[in-house]
């Protein structure tokens, strides 16, 4: 793939971001857009519901691995080119999703389908390290976060609606054709944003090389397992959450669905305001505030699940959860990147398999106390944001600050000052 002039027309450099933040969107949504028809599925394949959840899994084992893979190759071969594979394969793996005859292939398609879409998760990210400085860089981590919140709140209600009309096969075809709509984009928007010049050289052990001197950093070790940690939390509340509200206290499917969507709306915002604090503000600071409130809506959800509590009070620990995740997210990943500009893509695939496999470890441990206990969540939520703090407070703590520290005296698509 050609490398493209990093001197971009107006339009070109005012859409940019919009499709960095829909680059996050695709891999995520995949994984709960279906999530309607998963019984429906399971009847149509005559599969048990144990193995059909295994369609779930395999797209966020794939989402882990496709971002650890991605990062090292857009670092050597550049964003662009990479992106653009990874697009095309998530359209070819959605399709086969969609003709799938077995739950065994779909469940290997759905996890080339979580690798195709850990693709936009890392080039995001590392796009956004590329042509960002300053105080802009930290305000784009903020967008992500918000736009992560959306892509929970639509995805579910998204899917509800497509499944009143088509059946599940109908919606692995959906996936397939936003994916067209998105490579339509990336190929009239995406311009190369890592110079040649400036990507890695060496191979496999160059790629090695990188990881050890991103492990050795304390800084960075700190920020990405506070994140991991965080988010092992935030995935067990999203397991745990929809037993613990409807099975326990009674909530509709429509109650459920309303308090859902006000925590995802606390996401969205509470991250777009850490974006603006850790501008503005301190970027260690928002983070031990984050830390600070999810701690809090843990110990809520670890004494409910010792005393019977009241529902609001559930709801609020869940609140101040996710909300307390999305403050950390900004200063975390910002601190995680601004230090490797040239290696931005191995950093960001680092971070996002460690959220996600975190993530992915903690959620099934929220039931093996069965569907009518809180206990579980409020043990996995509370020791796991108590691990993320001392994570912060060992390895992260440190006197950079971003705006300094992310000065690049290379070219950039976007001035800090946007």
């Amino acid at each position: 793939m050609p490398e493209q002039s990093l001197t971009a027309p107006p339009a070109v450099r005012r859409a940019l971001p919009t499709l960095l933040l829909l680059l996050t969107v695709f891999g995520p949504i995949s994984m709960d857009l279906y999530l309607p028809a998963l019984p429906a599925l399971t009847a149509a394949l005559g599969a048990v519901t144990s193995v059909a959840q295994l369609t779930v899994t395999a797209c966020l084992i794939g989402l882990a691995a496709g971002q650890l893979i991605t990062g090292p190759l857009s670092d050597r071969f550049g964003r662009r080119g990479i992106l653009l594979i990874g697009i095309v394969a998530y359209i070819v793996t959605s399709a086969l999703c969609a003709i799938s005859p077995t739950v065994e292939l779909l469940i290997a398609a759905r996890f080339v389908q979580g690798l195709a879409g850990g693709v936009g998760i890392v080039i995001a990210q590392a796009a956004g390290r590329d042509i960002y400085t300053g105080g802009a860089l930290i305000r784009f981590y903020g967008r992500l976060t918000v736009v992560g919140g959306f892509a929970a709140i639509i995805g579910p209600l998204l899917g509800g609606m497509l499944n009143s009309f088509t059946d599940w096969r109908g919606l692995f075809v959906f996936l397939s054709l936003i994916g067209a709509g998105i490579l339509v984009v990336t190929l009239l928007v995406f311009r190369e944003t890592l110079p040649a010049a400036d990507r890695t050289r060496g191979g496999f052990g160059q790629t090695i090389r990188d990881y050890r001197t991103l492990l050795s950093d304390r800084v960075f070790l700190g920020a990405v397992l506070n994140q991991g940690f965080l988010y092992a939390a935030l995935f067990a509340y999203l397991a745990g959450s929809t037993f613990v509200l409807q099975d326990i206290y009674g909530l509709s499917p429509l109650g459920y669905a309303l308090a859902f969507g006000l925590n995802s709306a606390g996401f969205m915002t509470f991250g777009y305001l850490a974006g603006r604090a850790a501008e503005r503000w301190s970027v260690p600071g928002t983070l031990a505030t984050g830390i600070l409130v999810a701690g809090f809506g843990a110990l809520g959800l670890l004494a409910a699940g010792i005393i019977a509590m009241p529902l609001w009070v559930v709801i609020v620990s869940l609140f101040l959860l996710a909300a307390g995740v999305a403050i950390s997210s900004p200063p975390a990943t910002a601190l995680a990147l601004v230090e490797y500009p040239h290696m931005a893509g191995t950093a960001s695939s680092l971070l996002g398999m460690v959220r996600f496999g975190f993530g992915g470890v903690a959620a099934p441990l929220v039931g093996v106390a069965g569907a009518l206990s809180i206990l579980p969540l409020g043990l996995v939520t509370t020791v796991s944001v108590l691990l993320a703090g001392v994570a912060f407070f060992l390895l992260a703590r440190s006197k950079r600050t971003v705006p300094d520290a992310a000065a690049s005296s290379r070219p950039t698509l976007i001035s800090s000052t946007n």
